[in-house]
C-alpha cells in the first residue's frame, strides 16, 4: 500500500505542495519526498477553498513516481454530513479510486469529524475520510508516529509545502 500525505503552501504568484510517500502507518521517515510548484494560483473564496485547493493537489498526484493506495490532506472530507470539503472533492476528482482521509488542525462548525488526540495536548485532530470508514482512518492517524499532537510524517509534508 502506498500512501502519500500532501499540504499545500500559497506564495504571491504561485503554490508549493509538499508530499511524502509511505507504506506504513507508524513509519518515522517517508519513503519518498517531495515538493512542486503550480503557477497561477486561483484566488481564496470562502466556502469554496478547494476551488483554490484543488489544482496543486492534482498536479502533486501527476508528479508521484507511483499511483498512491491513498492519500491524506490537510483540510476536511466533510464540512458537513451532507457538504463535501476538499478530500471529496478530491476524491471526486480522481474518479473515487482508492481513499482520501482529511486530517484538520481546527474544526468546522457542523463538521462531522472524529476527534484524534496524541502527545501531550487535549486539542484534537479532527479526521473525516472518503472510500474508507471515517473511524478507521482515525484509528490510523492515531497510529502514526511521533510523540505529539502532529504525526511526524504531517509534519513533514507542512515543512515541505513552506520550504
Amino acid at each position: 500500500m502506498n500512501i502519500v500525505c500532501l499540504d499545500v503552501d500559497y506564495r504571491q504568484d504561485h503554490s508549493c505542495t509538499g508530499w511524502v510517500l509511505f507504506q506504513d502507518w507508524m513509519a518515522a521517515a517517508a519513503d519518498r519526498e517531495g515538493q512542486v510548484s503550480l503557477s497561477g494560483v486561483a484566488p481564496y473564496q470562502p466556502g469554496a477553498f478547494y476551488l483554490r485547493e484543488l489544482p496543486p493537489l492534482l498536479h502533486a498526484l501527476e508528479s508521484l513516481p507511483v499511483v498512491p493506495t491513498g492519500i491524506v490532506i490537510d483540510g476536511f472530507c466533510w464540512l458537513a454530513p451532507e457538504r463535501p470539503g476538499l478530500g471529496v472533492h478530491l476524491w471526486e476528482a480522481l474518479g473515487r479510486r482508492g481513499w482520501v482521509i482529511g486530517v484538520a488542525k481546527t474544526p468546522f462548525q457542523g463538521h462531522p469529524g472524529l476527534p484524534v488526540v496524541r502527545g501531550n495536548t487535549t486539542k484534537p485532530l479532527w479526521v473525516t475520510a472518503c472510500g474508507v470508514e471515517a473511524q478507521w482512518a482515525a484509528e490510523r492517524v492515531q497510529s502514526m508516529h511521533g510523540p505529539y499532537r502532529l504525526p511526524t510524517l504531517l509534519k513533514r509534508v507542512d515543512q515541505l509545502a513552506r520550504s
